[in-house]
């Protein structure tokens, strides 16, 4: 077996490549025209350096109201593909409900390796938490979200050593919503993913958040798509289970008829993810 009961690459794609049956070019033009409109009539700061390289950008969506809480959202494309461009539409929803909003860029797989990209999220929530004063944010009410290879960063920053390598209080995520994460990373060097990721084995070892210790004790909500393959919602119980073994809180919940993409539309104003981020954030 190359993974639990898969004997090979095709029943590992099928359950591990949610595009298939969706019309790919059609998803990102949505995105794209959604995140234009969101960005064209929501106040926003482009393009923020957080690093020395030209990948190490984020857009900050300021709220309302002065000292508001901050919440910072990491996109998906499995690694290998997309922008924080594509996704500035989360913030229409975050930013009516009175939170900041910074959603983040980072380089992509394979120009840098695995643990670059992780890397680069870590310093982009580190560089957000030291300077959220200087943008009218609150510091100390921090929360994150991130969706597929999102929810997998957002698992790795729970299990980041802030104090030890950042110098940073291990509080600082008040709470996480990861949102179709992928927490074991075992399956993809046999799936049709490993020409762009090319993954080797330390580094499956080292950044499948299934096997680290959570250094962040927040609570953390778990979601998936109903529609989605049984692997998605495997993962997502699997860690949930994997965290309260260490005492984090953790709910883990299957949205009712959503698919990999279409559970995104819940960052809408009114949608359920800006409640349970509103929440996480008091």
């Amino acid at each position: 077996m190359l993974y639990r009961d898969f004997a090979t690459q095709e029943q590992i794609d099928a359950q591990y490549d949610p595009m298939r049956g969706r019309d790919g070019a059609a998803l990102l033009s949505e995105w794209q025209q959604r995140s234009a409109e969101t960005r064209a009539h929501l106040a926003v700061h482009e393009d923020i350096p957080y690093g020395p390289t030209l990948a190490e950008r984020l857009d900050l969506f300021p709220a309302a109201a002065p000292d508001a809480p901050l919440h910072v959202f990491f996109h998906g494309g499995y690694w290998r593909a997309l922008s924080h461009k594509e996704f500035s539409f989360v913030a229409e929803g975050l930013v009516d409900a009175g939170l900041n909003v910074a959603v983040v860029n980072y380089a992509l797989c394979p120009a840098v390796p695995f643990s670059e990209l992780v890397r680069q999220c870590q310093a982009a929530l580190a560089w957000l938490y030291r300077h959220a004063d200087a943008w009218g944010a609150d510091p100390e009410r921090l929360t994150v979200s991130g969706h597929s290879a999102g929810g997998h960063v957002c698992a790795m920053l729970a299990a980041t050593d802030w104090e030890g390598v950042f110098g940073l209080p291990s509080t600082l995520i008040k709470g996480t919503l990861a949102i179709s994460g992928l927490y074991d990373l075992r399956p993809f060097p046999y799936s049709w993913l490993q020409p762009k990721l090319q993954l080797t084995g330390r580094e499956v070892a080292n950044y499948s958040p299934l096997f680290l210790s959570p250094r962040v004790a927040a609570p953390v909500h778990l979601t998936a798509g109903s529609r989605e393959s049984e692997e998605f919602t495997r993962q997502m119980h699997a860690h949930g289970e994997h965290l309260r073994r260490y005492d984090v809180p953790v709910e883990a919940e299957s949205m009712p008829g959503d698919d990999h993409f279409s559970i995104l539309d819940h960052y809408r104003p009114e949608g359920e993810f800006a409640a349970t981020l509103k929440r996480l954030s008091a």
